[in-house]
């Protein structure tokens, strides 16, 4: 494909062994199988002050936001895994994109995304998935309608990394399929 559909992927756990950050490795893998070149992302490389306007005045934008802006702006579309900390999404997320909103030009209108999220508890984090799809269509990114949420996700995986369940690994299937084929319509 002379112009293929690029995705900006990461989690916003810092964690190694995290959950989400497992799921988000299935949900890429899926991506990437839907058509799309797919850039993973490790927040633990770009790590940011927390926001506070006197420190943004005083100092201007830090480099690793500016370098996350500049990433965001070259890729179509986002698929963001967002843990769930006391029913929200997490302080790095939160924080990775009130940074990224604050260039001169915000990179998330017109972008496409999706969200996954993982959690040990029945809920699979829906509520911190719902806080972060409505953040992003506040940002003006289009969002899918697809949703991926991973109850009891401390079970879910094989020791390769795979979802064990069938039905569970077609939701991110059909998740990342929305993802690729909005993002082509949208940029076509």
């Amino acid at each position: 494909m002379a112009n293929p559909i690029r995705i900006l992927a990461f989690s916003g756990s810092a964690r190694r062994e995290s959950l989400n950050r497992k799921l988000l490795a299935v949900a890429v893998q899926a991506t990437r199988d839907a058509g799309a070149e797919v850039t993973l992302l490790d927040l633990n490389d770009f790590e940011l002050p927390l926001y506070h306007g006197d420190l943004e005045d005083a100092k201007g934008m830090p480099e690793n936001a500016t370098k996350l802006v500049n990433l965001i702006i070259e890729h179509q579309g986002l698929l963001i895994a967002s843990p769930e900390y006391n029913s929200m999404f997490t302080p790095l997320l939160k924080n990775t994109l009130d940074w990224c909103t604050r260039a001169d030009d915000s990179p998330f209108p017109g972008k496409v995304a999706a969200v996954v999220s993982a959690s040990p508890g029945i809920l699979g984090g829906v509520r911190s998935m719902q806080h972060a799809r409505h953040l992003l269509l506040h940002l003006g990114c289009h969002v899918v309608p697809a949703q991926c949420m991973l109850s009891k996700a401390h079970e879910a995986f094989d020791d390769q990394g795979k979802l064990k369940d069938p039905k569970c690994f077609k939701t991110v299937q059909t998740l990342a399929t929305q993802l690729v084929e909005t993002t082509r319509k949208l940029t076509a």
